[in-house]
């Protein structure tokens, strides 16, 4: 296991505990914690009184990457690496390809968004794509657990931040290039410029699958000669035809020539591309076809992507939509589905890109038949700033602001009739608000489920 701590809480007997100055916390100041706990070394940026041998350095971040990248990347190259980019979809894309990979036999593994998974262990983390020490300690224990393979998301901060310094792809994926992380970013220019950046991590001989119907795709396809394509405009993997349904859809491709049909428990237009792009991996990872379509039936969307649930007469459907893209992707597909009303459910976080959020109170004004606005993770802002945001983009008068969370989806339940479709949109998996900065319980299928019982209770 690796021998290097940040976090003076998880240092244990005979680690060397890395002092890291960041954005909120100094790591000098748990100094004498992680001496507390058995650090038996410490390396830092100054000199500070402690019982164990201490190393100054200039930058303990530098020192930290360099020893990750000296000690442990060579034997990471024994595991092989599949990543997927993208603005979204990549969540889906990576738990349906480690899905479909476990029940094909392979020893395999998924880092994300809704935590890393290995065999029956699930561990929790803070970041899509986690800090550069976190991802080796946990490659490097599933490595030693016996695991061959990981799936992992590739986030755009994770390449600009090199969070995946000294890793190599076998297989990386492109799913889509919409607007997000520009207050990050700034442009969508450099945004693009980041994601291509994931290149430089791709094995020579490796294979890189890209979403040809999205156009960024090209800035992919001219720096990566081992380029293969999906989707409706593809020369390899391509959508011939899909049909969406509330509880499946059908889908047709065609491959060198052969058609191939299937049929998924995912639902929605934009899950026909995850779903495709999953497939592609499989088959270049070496299997055939056919073979992943038979497991197809036993796959299923993650918590909170399109998690539908029967209420009273109608539907309700907890997803992670949370960029403009997602919100219209999510409404348009749900809209082909319901043959009443749609009324979606939507806010936007604080401290994060505000130039997205009149544009996503527009898409579900003028998508949808009713909307209430509500908070999403207002973290250290004022939540009616937010709104005042949000509220600049809508010019129908089809919406009501209800800030508490819980209130809101309370009312959208409320107000179902026969066949109408709730969308509940914004935090899907997560089981928690961020207000200030502290996380409360709060999950929106569990209030879902909540709002169920109470029914049946009352009849």
């Amino acid at each position: 296991m690796i021998k290097y701590e940040t976090n003076s809480k998880l240092v244990k007997p005979g680690n060397i505990f890395v002092a890291i100055k960041g954005h909120t916390v100094d790591g000098h100041d748990y100094i004498s914690d992680a001496v507390k706990n058995g650090a038996i070394k410490v390396i830092a940026e100054k000199n500070i009184e402690c019982n164990v041998p201490i190393e100054v350095v200039k930058s303990t971040e530098d020192y930290l990457k360099e020893k990750l990248l000296e000690e442990y990347s060579s034997k990471l190259k024994n595991l092989k690496i599949i990543g997927v980019t993208g603005t979204n979809g990549k969540t889906t894309t990576c738990y349906l390809t480690y899905q479909l990979l476990r029940k094909l036999k392979v020893k395999v593994a998924y880092m994300g968004t809704i935590g890393f998974f290995y065999e029956d262990m699930k561990i929790e983390l803070p970041n899509t794509t986690p800090d550069m020490l976190t991802t080796y300690k946990l490659l490097t224990m599933a490595l030693e657990k016996g695991c061959t393979t990981i799936v992992m998301e590739v986030s755009s901060h994770a390449i600009s931040l090199e969070r995946i310094a000294g890793l190599e792809f076998l297989i990386g994926a492109f799913t889509n290039l919409t607007e997000d992380h520009l207050d990050y970013h700034k442009t969508m220019e450099n945004y693009l410029e980041t994601k291509v950046k994931m290149l430089n991590y791709m094995k020579p001989e490796g294979i890189f699958l890209v979403n040809n119907d999205d156009r960024a795709s090209l800035e992919f396809m001219k720096s990566f000669k081992n380029t293969k394509t999906l989707g409706v405009n593809a020369n390899d993997y391509r959508i011939k035809n899909y049909s969406v349904h509330p509880a499946e859809t059908k889908i047709s491709i065609n491959y060198h020539q052969e058609q191939y049909d299937i049929s998924t428990n995912l639902t929605g237009m934009f899950n026909v591309y995850n779903y495709i792009t999953a497939l592609s991996i499989c088959h270049e990872y070496g299997f055939d076809i056919p073979s992943i379509i038979e497991i197809t039936k036993d796959i299923y969307p993650p918590k909170g992507r399109c998690e539908t649930y029967k209420v009273k007469n109608g539907y309700a459907v907890v997803d992670y939509a949370h960029t403009p893209d997602a919100v219209e992707k999510v409404i348009e597909s749900y809209k082909e589905l319901s043959k009443k009303r749609i009324i979606t459910l939507v806010g936007c976080g604080g401290d994060r890109d505000p130039i997205k959020r009149p544009i996503m109170g527009h898409i579900a004004s003028e998508k949808s038949d009713y909307v209430i606005l509500t908070s999403d993770n207002p973290r250290t802002e004022d939540p009616k700033k937010i709104m005042e945001d949000i509220l600049k983009g809508i010019k129908k008068d089809n919406y009501e602001v209800i800030l508490d969370r819980k209130e809101a989806i309370k009312k959208a339940l409320d107000m179902i009739e026969e066949e109408d479709i709730v969308l509940v949109l914004g935090k899907g998996h997560e089981d928690y608000q961020i207000i200030g900065h502290e996380k409360i319980h709060l999950d929106d299928s569990e209030e879902i489920q909540k709002y169920n019982k109470e029914i049946r209770k009352s009849m």
